[in-house]
């Protein structure tokens, strides 16, 4: 199928990274090359983009929508987790800007085989780099029933986490659960029939925290921010898009401590940390989705976009 993908919070996002011709650019999460064709637009053919990718389709797709706009740009077959290395050894210098968009891209949804949707019936898989050997389809086969319990409390933060962890290991002690419908058939048996009423499709928090526990996504964002931060240069800026409260918590609170928040703990009457500013906020609040937006893509509904300075 099509790699077509409706990038979220586009301009706002790119405005804020400032892009200037002659600079080098990061685009941490390609996908369907949305973000990267407007940096490539503003860099007028002067400077260099660099992006990151592990999905095969995401690549193909994104670079010939990148080449119909100018060709001064390097995508890397990679999760951005090696974001830090990549640009030591390409950037020595530091780079103008960075980029996190961490929505999963709507084709990875839409195509069933992946895996990642609880709306169609397909193999449990839930991988961005089809090289990764780990599944979901192992994780709910595997894993002890307290370890899926937490992962599903503290990724999906669903209230049911513990009695759905308990069905899925009493269902697969009768037979391996294999496919997306088999599992949200053992959600929806473990949700009493209340609850199911109301609020989201049942299976969507479980699923979340499947896919976010399949491709590490919270420790590599965590570990990729830290990386990103020291490649940036002097005025560089990095812009964060998340979706959903734990991504969020985790740039909001990097954003802090690199804004100089004092990390030391509250028992100890002087700090010793040396907490020292190394960016500038540029978002007090962030910025959402506007009206029109979501109108045109209601999986943007969620999105938050956070964004600092290098000083």
């Amino acid at each position: 199928m099509d790699f077509v993908h409706i990038t979220v919070l586009l301009q706002q996002a790119v405005d804020l990274l400032a892009v200037r011709p002659g600079g080098t650019y990061v685009d941490c999460t390609l996908g369907g090359g949305g973000h990267s064709s407007e940096i490539l637009r503003r860099l007028q053919g002067r400077g260099r983009l660099i992006a990151f990718d592990q999905d095969p389709a995401a690549i193909a797709a994104a670079t010939k929508r990148l080449k119909e706009i100018a060709t001064n740009f390097t995508i890397i077959n990679s999760n951005f987790s090696r974001v830090g290395e990549v640009l030591e050894a390409e950037c020595p210098e530091g780079v103008q800007g960075i980029l996190f968009d961490l929505g999963v891209s709507s084709p990875q949804l839409d195509e069933a085989e992946r895996g990642f949707s609880y709306m169609q019936d397909a193999p449990l898989d839930m991988r961005m780099d089809p090289a990764n050997p780990l599944t979901a389809m192992d994780l709910v086969n595997e894993m002890p029933e307290q370890e899926l319990s937490k992962i599903i409390w503290e990724y999906g933060e669903e209230r049911w986490a513990k009695r759905i962890a308990k069905f899925i290991v009493t269902r697969r002690q009768v037979k391996r659960i294999e496919t997306t419908a088999e599992l949200v058939d053992v959600i929806k048996a473990a949700i009493p029939a209340g609850a199911r009423r109301e609020g989201p499709h049942p299976a969507k928090r479980t699923f979340q925290a499947l896919r976010i526990t399949v491709n590490n996504e919270l420790g590599a964002f965590a570990a990729a921010l830290d990386a990103a931060i020291d490649r940036l240069a002097s005025g560089g800026r990095l812009a964060a898009i998340t979706f959903h409260s734990l991504e969020d918590r985790i740039a909001k609170e990097k954003f802090l401590t690199w804004g100089g928040r004092c990390t030391c703990p509250q028992e100890l009457p002087v700090c010793v940390c040396g907490a020292a500013a190394r960016v500038r906020n540029l978002t007090r609040k962030p910025l959402v989705p506007q009206q029109q937006e979501l109108e045109l893509n209601p999986r943007a509904r969620s999105a938050k976009l956070r964004a600092v300075e290098r000083l």
